[in-house]
């Protein structure tokens, strides 16, 4: 039975998320089956955050095993209606295309003939306009043709040309073709970008390669290296005072420290090979880690910057994903086998209420420790701290804000837009949490002037990742908030937590 002062809780909930889909699918219907179908997808994305939170709000708890059922079975339904959305779509784009022909064979019929062989012709503008030289704008124009890209309106655009027209293709595809071809005219010289307009509709962008991003100079690697050797001074100084002493205070007792420090020096490890092996994958040049020392947890990870163009969306999800990953795999490892390693005699003795900081350490923990939680104390391995350190870093990488990881994830699967609005949503919750947070108050400083902007658009920048890259983001983004968010003491107090 639920109390009284349980029931606003639940039937705010249960309003707002009735709200919230009862407004995605009045925004749907005008669409038709297609507006039906991505609606539907949105629900089955919001469904186990809505009852998983839901019914935490309500003091019922989702154990873990429920969770990851949740998860997938969502991940399942929205990869099957995936498919039937661009099943339904590639019917809209043959009807499209059909009456698109049907108008252009009419207008050239009134005019001149157009020859598929000869360039395109494009609207006349000012040579002195555009910034690239007129025989390579004309080359230019040459790769442009009515089966790929007709090209209707150029516009000068900072040290290159926006190419407006009507995309006829699959975006992938046309994009690759027309990219090979102005290699082949005029060699690395220039980038072609596919991205979409303000109006949401696809143009080409053409950019001199001398804008590509620059490689790390020497005083940007020795600082790099500076930040590194600072990391590993911040690990051990964090594992000594988890010991119960200043290690800057009595360097003697390194050696103590040490185990601990190298511990969580081998999750931020883990993590940037993460990074690097998708990017080598993707072909995609990475710059030296710029970590991030922090006494408090060791550190709060490390800025990595692309030093070559991404090719596309999908090449920036698996990049992004691929750090966290191989961290909070090599995280969680240790956390449980330390759990597992926990005895009467471990090196630490935590108060019960430490569990309580974490939804998913609280939980594991239960699982493996049962009713020991329930005493004053509870002792536990190292391993069991320099576990939860690493996740605490993982998940604070995750957070859908600029340049970290999570807010190159979310820009990756939702675009640039959504990208942004994360990032101001991060930045104010980080602002109301840090008035009882110290951390988070840092955190919030490292984005704002570090990280805040998004990513630079990839070459391909209109196709979107598939519907497996968009339900492991979303199992990120939930495994960083049950990472982040306490438990409620009543709710700890019914899981036998304290």
């Amino acid at each position: 039975m639920f109390t009284s002062s349980e029931t606003p809780i639940i039937t705010a909930v249960v309003l707002v998320a009735f709200g919230i889909l009862g407004w995605g699918f009045y925004r749907a219907r005008p669409f038709g089956k297609l507006g039906i179908l991505a609606w539907l997808q949105s629900v089955v994305l919001m469904t186990p955050w809505l009852l998983f939170f839901g019914l935490f709000a309500a003091g019922i708890y989702i154990n873990i095993a429920g969770i990851l059922l949740l998860v997938i079975t969502s991940a399942g339904v929205y990869i099957f209606l995936g498919r039937q959305l661009r099943n339904a779509g590639q019917d809209a784009i043959l009807k499209q295309r059909a009456t698109e022909r049907l108008t252009n064979q009419a207008s050239e019929t009134a005019t001149t003939p157009v020859d598929p062989n000869q360039p395109v012709v494009i609207a006349e503008i000012k040579p002195e306009a555009i910034t690239i030289p007129e025989e390579d704008l004309n080359t230019i124009k040459g790769i442009f043709g009515i089966d790929t890209f007709f090209a209707t309106e150029t516009i000068p655009y900072q040290e290159g040309a926006i190419f407006k027209g009507n995309l006829r293709g699959e975006p992938e595809e046309v994009h690759n073709r027309l990219t090979k071809s102005l290699k082949n005219r005029l060699g690395d010289k220039y980038r072609l970008f596919l991205v979409e307009n303000t109006d949401d509709k696809p143009v080409m962008i053409v950019l001199p390669s001398r804008t590509d991003p620059r490689p790390l100079q020497l005083p940007q690697k020795v600082f790099a290296v500076i930040l590194f050797v600072a990391t590993i001074a911040t690990n051990l100084e964090a594992a000594g005072l988890l010991l119960n002493f200043d290690l800057f205070a009595n360097p003697s007792r390194v050696s103590e420290a040490l185990p601990i420090g190298l511990g969580i020096l081998t999750i931020l490890i883990a993590h940037e090979i993460g990074h690097w092996l998708l990017a080598q994958k993707h072909q995609v040049r990475l710059s030296w880690p710029f970590f991030l020392p922090a006494v408090q947890i060791g550190s709060f990870g490390a800025i990595t910057r692309f030093e070559t163009l991404l090719p596309n969306r999908k090449a920036l999800f698996d990049i992004a994903l691929a750090g966290p990953a191989f961290g909070g795999i090599v995280s969680l490892i240790m956390l449980v086998t330390g759990l597992l390693l926990s005895h009467p005699g471990s090196l630490f003795q935590l108060p019960n209420k430490f569990f309580q900081g974490s939804i998913l350490v609280g939980s594991l923990a239960r699982v493996v420790l049962g009713s020991s939680l329930q005493a004053p104390l509870v002792n536990v391995h190292p391993l069991v701290i320099i576990g939860w350190l690493g996740l605490v870093i993982t998940a604070l990488n995750l957070m859908p804000a600029g340049q970290l990881d999570g807010g190159r994830i979310v820009q990756a699967i939702y675009g640039r837009k959504t990208a942004g609005r994360a990032t101001i949503a991060t930045l104010i919750l980080l602002a109301l949490v840090s008035l009882g947070n110290t951390l988070a108050m840092y955190w919030a400083i490292v984005i704002f002037f570090l990280q805040r902007d998004a990513e630079r658009p990839s070459l391909n920048e209109v196709t979107e990742p598939d519907d497996a890259r968009a339900a492991l983001g979303l199992l990120a983004l939930f495994l960083m908030i049950s990472t982040l968010l306490p438990l409620t003491p009543a709710l700890a107090g019914k899981l036998g937590i304290g």
